[in-house]
């Protein structure tokens, strides 16, 4: 079956191993440039990943790669930046704007205006250099990296592709809860509460700071929580530039009327490809986000797959990377040419 049919599959997976532990692949053919780039008066701080054999005047289709609310480019999309030059593309993973390494104040705010932006910039900065050719740029997000990856393809066509891995519609999901169980009004409840937080701190108050994921888990917690909390606060990928906080008060009065598949149906017109597991809570964003596209596109579903599986999980990882591969470099005609 082509990446490029309109069809939703789900495929098997291979047997599981644990689901904790960085991925054992060799860092084999890939060699990490650190770089900057502005976004607007902002310092963006990246990881170019490039083939080993990179040749300076070759001509590389190039991929930028999204992490996570409340990730860093070191964490899963670093991964998927490097196995995706492992396979000859130029991929740049950063941290999103007012997160990591990157510029922007105050720091830990989740604004998903902002991060969309990021995206735009990176995109620029792929535009300027002389070995990646400027037709042939992709996306990968993970988690709200997916979603905000979609939402940028949408407005901005220099990119030719976009696959959303474990995909995560920010604003909905902050509405309507992990599981969508919720209705869109009961965000005015929380809205209630930033405006007064928000009044407190005009008049002297320290900001108030929400985890993205608990700090403790209990008997309440849920699977996909549980799994998160595994991987964002344990060594399994903890890193003192993910401090597991947003700011309450200026964050969820941008994400509360953020929708990052509106009007997904008319202005992505370029191919989507949507990977996402069988067992994860999120699977309902993949789901309708396939329903709703009306371009090219292909859904994925792992069976046994977790959201977060697909972050780092050897055998999930490797399965998305099966359908992402042959994915971009049909669309993005990947391999480098020399120029003569």
């Amino acid at each position: 079956m082509s990446w490029a049919e309109t069809s939703a599959t789900t495929t098997q997976t291979p047997e599981r191993g644990a689901r904790t532990g960085h991925s054992t692949t060799t860092h084999k053919r890939v060699t990490v440039e650190a770089i900057t780039f502005p976004d607007g008066s902002i310092t963006m701080a990246g990881n170019l990943h490039l083939p080993d054999d990179f040749d300076p005047q070759g001509s590389y289709a190039a991929i930028v790669t999204l992490h996570p609310a409340g990730g860093i480019k070191e964490q899963t999309a670093g991964l998927y930046a490097r196995k995706l030059a492992e396979q000859g593309f130029a991929a740049l993973a950063f941290d999103g704007s007012h997160q990591g390494d990157s510029g922007g104040e105050p720091h830990h705010l989740e604004d998903p205006y902002a991060r969309v932006e990021d995206i735009r910039a990176a995109v620029d900065l792929l535009q300027t250099l002389d070995h990646i050719d400027a037709e042939r740029i992709g996306a990968l997000g993970i988690c709200a990296g997916g979603g905000y990856a979609v939402n940028a393809t949408m407005t901005d066509h220099r990119i030719k592709g976009v696959a959303s891995v474990s995909g995560f519609n920010m604003g909905i999901g902050f509405r309507r809860d992990w599981y969508g169980t919720n209705p869109d009004p009961a965000a005015a409840v929380v809205l209630d509460e930033a405006a007064k937080q928000r009044t407190a701190e005009a008049q002297g108050a320290e900001p108030a700071m929400d985890p993205y994921v608990p700090w403790e888990i209990d008997e309440n917690t849920n699977d996909d929580m549980r799994e998160a909390h595994d991987y964002h606060l344990t060594p399994r990928a903890q890193h003192p530039n993910s401090g597991n906080q947003f700011l309450f008060t200026r964050s969820f009065s941008k994400i509360a009327a953020f929708d990052a598949f509106h009007l997904v149906e008319d202005l992505l017109t370029q191919p989507i490809l949507i990977v996402a597991g069988s067992e994860a809570g999120s699977l309902w964003h993949s789901t309708e986000l396939h329903s709703r596209a009306r371009s090219h596109k292909k859904l994925v579903v792992v069976d046994g797959g977790t959201h977060m599986d697909f972050y780092d999980v050897p055998q999930y990882v490797d399965r998305a990377m099966a359908e992402a591969t042959p994915y971009f470099r049909e669309n993005l005609a990947a391999e480098p040419v020399t120029q003569g």
